[in-house]
């Protein structure tokens, strides 16, 4: 049956759709609004507040008069107010998940799948609030004492893209929350809706006003712009393609911010001759097809051993193939849309330049009739070396497929990217996978696994991938910096 046309209108009269500033929902300024979409339909589903130059001034005034009262407050009163939020965001589970579904077109089953991933993030800073911590010594010479202590960065700027609403928003703000910081948020205008309604249970669980200011706008020049130029901004921090990540790194320059960077992918899937197919193809279905392709870790480039590549191909196309398109309300859908016309086109391009310099589509390969923004789950094979689908980040649900005959070869393959940001290893070999580990030029690898985001993992790549890490204990430090106080010593008359 599906979620119902009531259901959904239910869900959507909850979502707020002003401008969150110093607490407060309200218009934009001037009364600006657009239309955000159901990218499955083409319909429209809400329309919000667009925010202009003046109200992320607005914005940002009010992230600047809360910080230090913010930088005060316990870190058991942040942590507690972060938890209040892991357990809101856990008990409305299905309205978050019906919301990213939604306005973002992923299956309702894997949208309940990063609720709990997203909501894993305001747990784990939660419990990281309490745990920032320094040191006092004495000096090497006996001289004086060293007490270094971690404090917020102050006021930041936060950027989120459209293919995980949710898990997006919380990677950043509850680091953010839990160090001290303010922050103004400015969601992907193609789904800004989860950010909206997960701003309000941020409040609910007892925010104080003008910690998080939440300014979704189509015109994010003229928003983030003056806002990265204010000189009480201290920390940007982006996920996105690299092109916008470069200009905010240069931006940022100006000011010397600190930054946070994820950026984009090429992941490589690597299965050796040694790899359990069983195991390789659905590491390979979860890795490829997760999100429809549309997350900068999904494997982009299958690098298969010459000898297994024809099993592999046919095991993994006959998977594949298998995969309904469907909105993702409904019952049978394993495949949403891609986000908009623009993104299946170009996924569309790449896969008809492939085939044409002499790739062959096991399955797959063309566009769903609408409504919606569907294309094919595509399988490739014999892909020609330097084809544009094994350099660009494909985004969608299609997986080239090339050969290699040695290690060394393996290993130039995976890394002949600008990229570095995930790959993944298939190899019975435990040796073997270190070792090629340990070769590649890659913030995260899956070893025999398919999937490696972790709230308790250090996210983060190399390279074109981006500067910094989200999650783990190595998250928080982004939003601290470092203070040194040199005291003489107690014991001197």
């Amino acid at each position: 049956m599906g979620i119902t046309a009531d259901r959904e209108a239910a869900l959507l009269a909850q979502v707020p759709t002003g401008l969150l500033i110093n607490g407060e929902w309200r218009d934009a300024a001037g009364g600006k609004t657009f239309d955000v979409e159901d990218p499955a339909t083409g319909k429209v589903l809400l329309s919000i507040a667009d925010a202009s130059t003046e109200d992320g001034a607005l914005a940002m005034d009010a992230a600047a008069a809360a910080q230090e009262s913010w930088a005060k407050t316990a870190p058991r009163e942040r942590g507690e107010i972060l938890r209040r939020a892991f357990e809101l965001v856990t008990e409305r589970a299905e309205d978050f998940a019906l919301l990213m579904t939604l306005e973002m077109g992923k299956p309702l089953a894997e949208a309940r799948g990063e609720v709990t991933y997203g909501a894993e993030f305001l747990r784990w800073f939660s419990e990281e609030a309490v745990r920032i911590s320094g040191r006092y010594g004495m000096s090497p010479d006996g001289k004086s004492r060293l007490m270094v202590n971690k404090k917020p960065v102050g006021p930041c700027l936060l950027i989120t893209p459209w293919n995980f609403p949710l898990a997006m928003a919380t990677r950043k703000i509850a680091p953010a929350v839990a160090a001290g910081c303010t922050m103004v948020l400015k969601p992907a205008k193609l789904t800004p809706l989860t950010s909206q309604l997960f701003a309000a249970v941020m409040i609910e669980a007892g925010l104080p006003a003008g910690v998080l200011n939440v300014v979704s706008t189509t015109s994010a020049g003229d928003v983030t712009g003056p806002i990265l130029k204010d000189e009480r901004l201290r920390k940007v921090s982006f996920t996105g393609s690299t092109p916008v990540g470069q200009g905010l790194i240069r931006d940022a320059a100006d000011r010397v911010l600190r930054t946070s960077m994820e950026l984009g992918g090429n992941a490589p899937f690597v299965v050796f001759e040694d790899a359990d197919m069983d195991k390789a193809v659905a590491g390979a279905m979860t890795a490829k097809l997760r999100n429809m392709g549309e997350a900068c870790t999904a494997a982009n480039r299958f690098i298969v051993h010459e000898s297994i590549a024809d099993e592999f191909a046919e095991k993994f196309a006959a998977k594949v193939g298998a995969m309904t398109t469907a909105r993702g309300t409904e019952d049978e859908s394993k495949i949403g849309p891609l986000i908009d016309a623009k993104s299946r086109d170009k996924v569309h391009s790449l896969v008809s330049e492939a085939v044409d310099g002499g790739a062959e589509a096991v399955v797959g390969g063309a566009a769903v009739d609408g409504p919606g923004y569907f294309y094919q789950p595509t399988v490739l094979k014999n892909v020609a070396p330097g084809a544009r689908i094994l350099q660009e980040e494909i985004f969608g649900p299609v997986a080239p497929i090339v050969t290699f005959a040695t290690e060394d070869e393996a290993v130039a393959l995976a890394n002949d990217t600008e990229y570095g940001l995930v790959a993944y290893v298939f190899t019975e070999d435990l040796n073997r996978g270190l070792r090629i580990g340990e070769r590649l030029e890659t913030g995260m690898l899956g070893l025999n696994a398919g999937v490696v985001s972790n709230a308790a993992a250090p996210f983060g790549g190399v390279k074109q991938s981006g500067l910094g890490r989200e999650g783990g204990a190595e998250g928080i430090e982004e939003y601290l910096y470092t203070q040194y106080i040199g005291i003489a010593d107690p014991s001197a008359a």
